[in-house]
C-alpha cells in the first residue's frame, strides 16, 4: 500500500516531464494579432511544432494592457501545455504601474526561455532642427517645456525609456501618450510630436524614405540593422539600457524538469537558421536562453523598472 501511494504521488510529475508533449501546446500572446510578440510566436510555432511532433496553437488574448492573457496563463494548469509569450511589460512594468493585479508576476509565472531582444530607436521628425542626439538634447534645453514626445501609452516601455532619458539629462519635455504605436508613429510623421522611441519595423520604411531621422538606440550595443546609429549610453548616459525582452513563461508550479525540457526545445527552435534569420529581419537578436538566465533577466528588469516608474510618476490609465 505504501509503495502504491508513493507511486501515485511521484507518477504525475514524472509523466508530465517524460511524456510532454502528448497533445497540442497553446502559446498565449497577451496582445492583438500583428504585433512583434505575435509575429515572433507564429514564426517560432511552425518550427517548434515540427520538432515536438504536436500542433502549436497561437492564441491572441489581448485586452487590459496584456493583463487578461497573462492572467489566463498564470491560472492555468502547470502541465506545460499552456505557455505565455511576454515582454517586459507583463513581468517587469505592470507590477509597478497597477496597485493590484490578478496575478503575481514573481510567483504565478516561471521563466522558460528568452526568445530575443530588440532595440528601441530614437527617431525625430525631419522638421526638428537637430541632426544628432546631442543636438536634440541641446534643443530641448534651449526650449524648456516646448518639445513633446510620443509613446504607445502611459507606462509603456517607450514612455519609460524617454522618462529615464529625461531624468538622466534633466530635460523639460512633454509626454503625449497614444493608444499604441499604430497611432504614435503617424503622429510623429505628421509633426504632432517631435520625437519618440520605436521598434525598428514601425519606422524603418519612413527612415529610408527620409521622412524620419534616426538619432540613437536604447540598448548598450549597436544594432546590426543600423550599425551607424550610436547608443544612448555611448552618447553620454552611462548604463542606459531599455531593450524590450520577449520570452516564454509557464504557470507557477510547473515542475523544473518539465520547464527545462520545454526550454531546451524552444531554444533549439529559436536558433534554427530559418527562425533566427526571420527574427533578425524583424530587428530581434535571437537568444534561446536557459530558464535560469531568463529568470535573472526578469528580476533585474523588475528592479530597474521599479525605479523608473517611481521617478516618472507613471500610473496605469
Amino acid at each position: 500500500m505504501k509503495i502504491l501511494l508513493l507511486l501515485l504521488l511521484v507518477l504525475p510529475g514524472a509523466v508530465a516531464g517524460q511524456d510532454w508533449p502528448a497533445k497540442p501546446v497553446r502559446m498565449v500572446v497577451p496582445y492583438a494579432a500583428g504585433g512583434l510578440p505575435d509575429t515572433m510566436t507564429r514564426i517560432l510555432g511552425v518550427r517548434l511544432a515540427e520538432a515536438i511532433g504536436q500542433q502549436v496553437v497561437v492564441e491572441n488574448r489581448g485586452g487590459a494592457g496584456g493583463i487578461s492573457g497573462t492572467e489566463a496563463v498564470a491560472k492555468s494548469a502547470p502541465d506545460g501545455y499552456t505557455l505565455l509569450v511576454a515582454d517586459v511589460g507583463q513581468v517587469a512594468i505592470n507590477p509597478h504601474l497597477y496597485a493590484k493585479l490578478p496575478y503575481d508576476a514573481q510567483k504565478d509565472l516561471v521563466a522558460v526561455t528568452l526568445l530575443g531582444t530588440t532595440s528601441l530607436f530614437l527617431v525625430a521628425h525631419p522638421g526638428v532642427p537637430a541632426a544628432s542626439f546631442n543636438e536634440l538634447v541641446a534643443l530641448a534645453r534651449s526650449r524648456p517645456g516646448q518639445l513633446n514626445y510620443g509613446s504607445s501609452g502611459a507606462g509603456s516601455i517607450h514612455h519609460l525609456a524617454t522618462e529615464a532619458l529625461k531624468a538622466a539629462l534633466k530635460l523639460d519635455i512633454v509626454h503625449v501618450p497614444y493608444k499604441g504605436m499604430g497611432q504614435a508613429a503617424p503622429a510623429l510623421l505628421g509633426g504632432q510630436v517631435s520625437f519618440l522611441f520605436s521598434a525598428l519595423p514601425a519606422i524603418e520604411s519612413h527612415v529610408k524614405a527620409g521622412k524620419l531621422k534616426l538619432l540613437a538606440i536604447s540598448t548598450p550595443k549597436r544594432s546590426a540593422q543600423a550599425p551607424d546609429v550610436p547608443t544612448v549610453a555611448e552618447l553620454g548616459v552611462p548604463g542606459y539600457d531599455f531593450g524590450p525582452e520577449i520570452g516564454v513563461l509557464a504557470p507557477g508550479g510547473t515542475p523544473p524538469a518539465l520547464v527545462a525540457k520545454i526550454s531546451a526545445e524552444i531554444a533549439k527552435a529559436v536558433m534554427a537558421p530559418d527562425v533566427s534569420q526571420r527574427f533578425l529581419q524583424l530587428g530581434i537578436e535571437p537568444a534561446g536562453s536557459t530558464p535560469e538566465r531568463y529568470g535573472m533577466m526578469i528580476r533585474a528588469a523588475y528592479d530597474r523598472y521599479a525605479q523608473v516608474v517611481k521617478t516618472s510618476g507613471a500610473k496605469a490609465e
